[in-house]
């Protein structure tokens, strides 16, 4: 049984009460990402993530991290480009040393000046790392291009020149004016007592500040980028428009990427990898946001086999779109998606983010049977449908990273 409770300040509450289990999973999560933030502090969010760790006013770094793992538990948080979570994971004889950890973290963090030096030189690492690895490099320069004038442009790390210009008082008074009672969820999954969600009450009824303007709305627009690097493969990124969260659309859109690429069953690792040993990796892959998203296909390959592996691609493209796909492929990929669903609500953590992200997307539970019926409501006619609405020629773009003539 899943339980709401709105706050006078607006911090919503969500919980779910199991009783077959020994543990607890709770997140607090804002509503804030990387892309409200203002270009001057891109990647400001991800900096407060990291020092929310670096100490409070009553707890160090080390005191943290020894009351966690004196209890067996887990405390961690990460930054998206519409998010930032902070979460932990304990057995309900523990839970509110851990939540009364997490909380501290949350609402008093020091931001030292002389940590944040010393943070900056671990993110500015970060930030090289994803530079180095192709992989990732191919995705946020797609990102760079497609979403050109928005904020969605910028990766959630921010940049090398935006972050070393981060201190301690912008990082305290950006979360003081972003992170508000009415843009913040506090869920709750697994066993706990009463006690624990009125504790939970006490502190969040305390919050102050005004929600935030929202952010502005972005749009896909089709563009093509290149890098040179010297690999031994091409890292190759071909989008095309996707859907948001809510949109009406999105069973129909995951199962025709699972259908293209989304396992080993699906017609480019087959084609490409098994059939033809063109490449090792080959997937699809879909980017949701509050208002757009992107369909993209990855493969990474040599340059001898690089012509053949994209007219491939091309092939079974055009194809979807001209035929469809099969009952039978439509039965597999709805049975994936399905078990990946079920099986992953038997997760503690799993479900307090389903609770988390159902409420900050829907305003409401939304239970694992409209999800199931959802799946099941997909039709044949559906598929071909997106596929065509989607995969149009005059909307793709590409980005490659690599030896490139």
């Amino acid at each position: 049984m899943v339980s709401k409770i709105v706050l006078p300040n607006g911090v919503r509450i969500v919980c779910e009460k199991l009783t077959h289990v020994r543990s607890a999973s709770c997140g607090i999560w804002v509503e804030s990402g990387s892309r409200g933030e203002p270009a001057a502090l891109a990647g400001v969010s991800h900096f407060i993530e990291h020092m929310v760790f670096k100490g409070t006013a009553s707890r160090t770094a080390e005191d943290i991290a020894r009351e966690m793992d004196a209890i067996g538990g887990r405390v961690n948080a990460f930054t998206t480009k519409e998010c930032t979570c902070f979460y932990l994971k304990a057995l309900d004889s523990h839970l509110r040393t851990g939540l009364d950890v997490l909380c501290d973290m949350f609402f008093n963090a020091r931001f030292d000046e002389a940590d944040v030096e010393l943070e900056k030189g671990v993110i500015l690492e970060e930030i090289g790392m994803y530079e180095d690895a192709p992989d990732d490099l191919v995705v946020e320069r797609n990102f760079q291009t497609v979403f050109r004038g928005s904020p969605l442009a910028r990766p959630v790390l921010g940049g090398k020149k935006t972050v070393s210009a981060l201190t301690g008082a912008v990082m305290r008074d950006y979360m003081k004016s972003h992170y508000a009672p009415e843009n913040t969820v506090v869920a709750l999954s697994g066993s706990f007592r009463k006690s624990d969600v009125s504790y939970l009450i006490r502190l969040f009824g305390r919050m102050r500040g005004e929600r935030p303007k929202p952010c502005a709305p972005a749009f896909y627009r089709p563009a093509d980028t290149a890098k040179t690097k010297r690999l031994e493969q091409n890292h190759r990124v071909i989008t095309y428009p996707g859907v948001s969260f809510s949109d009406p659309r999105r069973y129909a859109v995951q199962l025709l990427s699972s259908a293209l690429g989304g396992g080993m069953s699906s017609r480019l690792f087959q084609e490409l990898r098994e059939k033809r040993g063109l490449c090792y990796s080959v997937y699809t892959f879909l980017t949701g946001h509050d208002d757009v998203g992107l369909f993209s296909v990855y493969t990474a390959t040599n340059k001898e086999t690089e012509a053949e592996a994209l007219e491939i691609i091309r092939r079974e493209l055009a194809r979807v779109k001209a035929a469809g796909v099969t009952k039978e492929e439509l039965s597999r990929v709805r049975e994936q998606h399905k078990a990946n669903l079920l099986m992953g609500l038997e997760s503690i953590s799993s479900r307090m983010n389903h609770l988390a992200r159902s409420e900050m997307i829907f305003h409401r539970d939304v239970p694992v049977e409209e999800l199931i019926a959802g799946y099941d409501a997909v039709t044949e006619k559906d598929m071909l449908r997106v596929a065509n609405e989607l995969l149009r020629d005059d909307m793709r773009s590409t980005s490659v990273v690599g030896r490139l003539k």
